[in-house]
């Protein structure tokens, strides 16, 4: 699917002013299930792929980050892309860190909050492939990841357009509906994003070669109550956590999982289609007394 034109009527996603957005996330998100998260591993590559694929063709990094690493799969494989250069995986999750050790890649794995992180020397590729999302005050962390970078140096992010999609409208519905309602009133989870101009204007200050877009894609998922599954992975985390009660947390997914089946059926085929729309930046720092040309 070709990327589409940013709009503010981008297709199942949200954007919003800034004002409007962020304003009850905080920076420390409930704990990850890395073999919840990894059910639906090959969907949730695609977005980082494709990502990678719009990186600048004469980028040779030496100094590369990849901010909030998860499983650790990209930051393994940004460095078989470049040997040369010395990478690291930087998550707040020990769990995932445990797995990406696992994969035995020569990368420098390191626990951590990206809010209140900065890099030993300045960065050549910063890559944030669906972590941002969850962090406050969007402007000042680009503002921030720019800063970090070397000139010439490239900053790549990826970001969920999740808030007013179906999936998550019903889960913010359900969650007000039931007797777990008052456990769940003031439970934050996904903010919609900003306005694209406000992350462009973010990244201007520094960057050049801005490119923003925006693509939907309709995921195939396979098995039983497969959006539900899906959601457990990222979405659901902060309400889970909230429901400390295994009988409520159980009651809860089980009334979920029926408005999702009704909402997104399988095909005859048994496979459920979800539309997924993400957000994309790529932006390269300015190299001293450059021409803006996105060098």
């Amino acid at each position: 699917m070709e990327p589409e034109v940013l709009s503010s009527s981008l297709r199942g996603g949200t954007i919003s002013h800034p004002e409007e957005a962020f304003s009850g996330m905080t920076d420390a998100p409930p704990a990850w299930d890395p073999q919840q998260y990894s059910r639906f591993e090959a969907e949730r590559d695609r977005a980082a792929l494709d990502l990678l694929l719009r990186l600048p063709g004469d980028l040779d990094p030496r100094e590369v980050w990849d901010l909030g690493c998860g499983a650790g799969q990209h930051a393994a494989l940004l460095k078989r892309r470049h040997p040369g250069a010395v990478v690291y995986g930087l998550d707040s999750s020990a769990e995932m860190l445990a797995r990406a050790r696992a994969l035995g890649a020569d990368v420098d794995w390191r626990q951590g909050d990206i809010s209140h992180w900065s890099p030993d020397a300045p960065a050549d590729l910063i890559l944030a492939n669906a972590s941002l999302h969850w962090l406050p005050d969007h402007p000042g962390l680009l503002r921030r990841l720019a800063d970090a970078l070397a000139p010439g140096g490239a900053l790549a992010i990826q970001m969920p357009m999740a808030h007013e999609t179906r999936h998550h409208a019903l889960m913010r519905a359900v969650a007000a509906e039931g007797p777990w309602a008052a456990k769940l009133a003031g439970v934050q989870t996904i903010a919609p994003l900003l306005m694209p101009e406000a992350y462009y204007d973010a990244l201007a200050e520094t960057c050049g070669g801005i490119d923003i877009w925006a693509t939907t894609y309709l995921h195939a998922l396979t098995g039983p109550d497969a959006v539900l599954e899906w959601m457990k992975g990222t979405a659901l985390r902060p309400y889970l956590a909230a429901l400390d009660d295994p009988a409520m947390r159980t009651a809860y997914l089980s009334a979920l999982g029926a408005r999702l089946c009704e909402a997104f059926p399988p095909r005859p085929d048994g496979v459920t289609l979800l539309p997924f729309p993400r957000l994309f930046l790529v932006a390269r720092r300015r190299r001293p007394n450059a021409v803006d040309a996105g060098r």
